[in-house]
């Protein structure tokens, strides 16, 4: 039997397959590109800021002397925090939130060298074993520029880039976990 009287698909048939493959799967492609879907591990855990707060000029006072600039440390990401108050009541959550964002600094690993924790206002806990932590003095101007929509009670994080962007904002309560993904990734691009 010769191939030519075997029964089976024509070479025809068989491109015309591969092509329907072809342009199917980039259809589909486009399609999900288009409706804005994301796999769940490409999505920021934070919310983007758009369009970002620039704080490039704002030199801050750090409690310990001296002046906090964003580019005095390049390739340095930012976690700002600036509550409310950590006094009475709302030690304990002060304390908590300090003690989290060292648990996510620490679990950056090799690239938690490149991570600042910056805290406004007096630290609710001393801080010897933290070696991230930079406490700044509290400052009208960073407030304003960090001014958040209500969304309840507590103190929401903030994530600021190597050139002092404002980039995301962590609402308070906040998963960790999505904090430490978030900031992994961009350490791996920038």
């Amino acid at each position: 039997m010769t191939d030519a009287s075997r029964p089976g698909r024509s070479p025809r048939t068989i491109l015309l397959l591969i092509l329907a493959l072809t342009l199917g799967s980039m259809g589909l492609a486009g399609v999900l590109r288009f409706s804005g879907w994301r796999p769940a591990s490409l999505q920021n855990k934070g919310e983007l800021l758009n369009p970002y707060v620039d704080l490039r000029d704002h030199a801050l006072t750090l409690t310990a002397g001296g002046v906090y600039r964003w580019q005095d440390s390049p390739r340095t990401w930012r976690i700002v925090v600036m509550p409310e108050q950590c006094d009475g009541v709302r030690r304990a959550e002060c304390v908590r939130l300090l003690v989290t964002l060292d648990k996510v600094w620490r679990l950056l690993g090799p690239q938690a060298g490149r991570v600042h924790v910056v805290w406004a206002g007096a630290l609710p806990i001393a801080t010897e074993g933290m070696p991230e932590v930079r406490a700044i003095h509290p400052d009208a101007r960073l407030r304003a520029a960090l001014a958040a929509p209500a969304e309840g009670r507590g103190d929401p994080v903030w994530l600021i880039d190597p050139y002092g962007f404002v980039v995301m904002r962590y609402p308070s309560g906040f998963d960790p976990a999505g904090l430490r993904s978030d900031l992994a990734r961009l350490l791996k691009v920038n």
